[in-house]
């Protein structure tokens, strides 16, 4: 310990001796467990104050456990230092020496803060007091875990399965809903887990099912599923066949699922891009039309164009939909096809499995973020680049109603790459279950209502993936997917709260240690998040679990 922290325990030591003497079953207290705060007589006040002092000074001092361990330790008493002192000083009559002794404390917590604030590399590393209190569920990119923790940092509970989660939620039974077999977040199955590990419900889809899915208030399954269509049929739907690739052309399409039993499920909707295209290339093909006339529907080559303008090989992964949410008051679904820099929102009530077809109402009622891609502006015009995540604000939330969208800020060709990311929160131009649009003109708004980037912008850049999510507060936490942190930022743009998730793949890092990289991408390290979800200590879906707290889940060795 450096001198002025030696010099502080003792003081501790010295001002608690004071207060009462030494007695050796005041160590037989649990270093971990805090005394009781109600109110009490002065005499019982003294002894409190000179046992949670004597708790802490035991923890500082253990010569069985090292720095990290301490901190560890000692870091929940340090919390609640203020209040709790407090309260024991104002109803206690032991005078100048318990002041003495509550700013000792206060000092040597905070002492112990600064300096080993510069050495921690994972686990908590900021919590102010703005910061929301709950619990955030992250699953593991490149692990079988899905932890559950508070906010300190420590476990409450883990689930460990046999192949990848990357991306899960908690329900409101207190279940998970789980993506498994994950390949760069493509899923074979989704299935519904239980507290304690056990699959109550699974399906699969010959398909594969791609990155999203939501439980929806009906009990149903709502997910996004990829096909391929083959040269000839892409070809046949109107796209430049000097850039179709022999092995054909990826699509989205959406399925609604009714679980039946514990395994399986039936499809009771279905709605796919490919049903609403148009083209200017082929006046042969039924499709075909000027796409500045038709901002309801796809232009199935706008993608090609702008990113690629030559052959590729392989299979063409158009749009790449990497996100789905859904607004029961409206009934309306939105997608993020994030290779078109744009959200979707469609009419769920407008579609059904029967009916797919360009008839009856707008197959797209909004789009937002890249008006070029129904050219309807430039590029001076795109505000979104590679997004995630895009999503309504929930009701009774700060914002609620508007749109809050991951923006990672990745585009082509490369001299248009940003570099950095952002969180862009919108205003849509509702009217009744429409939106609003001038004739000739984009889709409003023409510039977010709130951003957050970071002081240096560079700072904030998850080239992939990454989330956002409002909070009861209007603080928003953010996942900084590739590097695994997570963050809660202020309206005003301030961090309240990091966290780096210590999993370094399949075994926890030690504190001190940075985390990896994981394969290519090389941005991409292994202790990376897809996403992260806060939940309110009173959600449904944590009734049924001991939240007591756990250890933190980093190495402290």
């Amino acid at each position: 310990m450096k001198p002025t922290h030696v010099a502080a325990v003792a003081a501790i030591a010295i001002a608690a001796a004071l207060l009462g003497g030494l007695h050796s079953d005041v160590y037989a207290d649990s270093p971990t467990s805090m005394p009781t705060r109600a109110s009490q007589p002065p005499d019982e006040a003294s002894q409190a104050l000179r046992r949670y002092t004597l708790q802490l000074l035991h923890i500082l001092s253990n010569p069985d456990a090292n720095q990290w361990e301490r901190y560890r330790q000692a870091m929940p008493h340090c919390d609640a230092a203020p209040t709790y002192l407090d309260e024991i000083v104002a109803a206690s009559e032991v005078g100048p020496l318990a002041n003495a002794l509550v700013t000792l404390t206060e000092d040597l917590c905070a002492d112990l803060d600064i300096r080993l604030d510069e050495a921690r590399t994972v686990g908590l590393l900021v919590n102010e007091p703005e910061a929301m209190s709950g619990y955030v569920l992250i699953p593991g990119y490149s692990n079988e875990y899905v932890h559950l923790i508070d906010h300190l940092g420590r476990a409450v509970h883990s689930w460990q399965f046999q192949v990848t989660a990357h991306h899960a939620k908690l329900l409101d039974n207190g279940n998970l809903l789980v993506g498994v077999n994950a390949v760069r977040l493509y899923y074979d199955s989704i299935v519904e887990i239980d507290p304690y590990g056990n699959a109550v419900w699974q399906y699969t889809h010959p398909d594969d099912i791609h990155h999203d899915f939501i439980k929806m208030p009906n009990g149903n399954v709502l997910m996004i599923a990829q096909g391929v269509k083959t040269r000839e049929e892409a070809i046949a739907a109107g796209v430049n066949p000097i850039i179709v690739p022999s092995d054909g052309i990826w699509y989205h399409y959406l399925i609604e699922v009714r679980p039946t039993g514990s395994d399986g499920g039936e499809i009771v909707w279905e709605w796919s891009s490919w049903d609403y295209l148009v083209q200017d290339l082929d006046p042969s093909k039924p499709n075909y039309g000027n796409p500045s006339e038709h901002p309801e529907l796809i232009d199935i080559n706008y993608y090609y164009y702008a990113r690629h303008k030559r052959p590729v090989s392989g299979v063409l992964d158009w749009p790449h939909t990497n996100a789905i949410d859904y607004n029961p008051a409206l009934d309306q679904i939105m997608l993020s096809p994030r290779n078109l820099g744009e959200l979707w929102i469609i009419d769920r009530s407008a579609f059904t499995k029967q009916a797919a077809t360009q008839d009856g109402a707008a197959p797209l009622l909004y789009r937002w973020g890249n008006p070029r891609v129904y050219r309807h502006g430039t590029a001076a015009d795109q505000r979104l680049f590679l997004q995630h995540h895009t999503q309504w604000i929930a009701p009774g939330l700060p914002g609620a109603g508007n749109i809050l969208i991951f923006n990672n800020g990745y585009e082509f060709p490369p001299k248009q790459r940003r570099h950095y990311s952002s969180i862009e929160e919108i205003v849509p131009p509702v009217d009744g279950y429409g939106y609003r649009r001038e004739p000739g003109m984009p889709y409003p708004p023409a510039e977010p209502i709130w951003t957050y980037t970071a002081e240096t912008p560079t700072d904030f850049y998850s080239r992939i993936m990454g989330c956002a999510q409002r909070l009861p507060n209007g603080n928003t936490l953010i996942c900084d997917s590739t590097s695994g942190n997570l963050l809660q930022v202020t309206p005003d743009g301030k961090t309240v709260w990091k966290y780096v998730y210590p999993m370094g793949g399949s075994a926890p890092l030690k504190q001190g240690e940075q985390a990896s990289a994981f394969s290519p991408p090389q941005d991409l390290l292994n202790n990376a998040v897809y996403r992260a979800y806060w939940y309110a200590p009173d959600h449904p879906g944590l009734r049924k679990y001991d939240l007591t707290p756990g250890d933190a889940i980093e190495l402290y060795e």
